[in-house]
């Protein structure tokens, strides 16, 4: 057992850093939802945020959009050329998958200013390249109804994941304690 542990030694770190930081990251921010959804079941400030943005970048490009308080659930309704087309809810404003990235990076970490600038970076791309996905969702699902499954629950979580995917392929390469090694 402790040859296997020798062996793969690189591994069973990035494991345990990975998963220990996931999990008190994830901790923290479960909380914090559920601090704002207990509180007559309001929507909280990122989501909000989000739904603003979203909205604002729809209006930038000439659409006629609003967005409103759902009634019965946190979140809200985005009326895109006067009609109800899709809804914002927490899971919508990136945080979770930018709570995937960064673990990742920091369990690849080796410096804390580039670890940091990387992890803080790669999130502001991440946050912006969501509310344009959301953005053009909202277009896509006005324009093509009927592709509605193909758009929300492929192409786009496909681009975002993406991104994220090179985003970890570029860190490790180039940044990572394990890029350093290679050279």
């Amino acid at each position: 057992m402790k040859n296997i542990f020798q062996q793969h030694k690189v591994f069973f770190i990035f494991l345990a850093k990975f998963l220990l930081c996931y999990f008190i990251v994830t901790i923290v921010y479960s909380f914090y939802l559920n601090q704002c959804h207990t509180q007559n079941n309001e929507i909280d400030g990122i989501t909000h945020f989000v739904a603003e943005q979203t909205k604002n970048t729809l209006v930038f490009f000439g659409a006629d959009c609003e967005i409103f308080k759902h009634e019965f659930e946190p979140s809200y309704k985005v009326i895109y050329n006067s009609k109800y087309i899709a809804r914002i809810v927490e899971g919508c404003n990136s945080v979770s998958v930018i709570i995937l990235f960064a673990t990742f990076i920091f369990a690849f970490s080796n410096k804390f200013i580039a670890t940091f600038l990387y992890i803080f970076l790669g999130s502001i791309l991440i946050f912006i390249l969501n509310i344009f996905r959301i953005a053009m969702l909202t277009t896509g699902l006005y324009k093509y109804p009927e592709y509605g499954t193909f758009l929300h629950d492929i192409l786009f979580p496909l681009v975002i994941y993406g991104v994220v995917f090179i985003l970890w392929i570029v860190w490790v390469l180039k940044f990572s304690a394990y890029a350093k090694e290679k050279k």
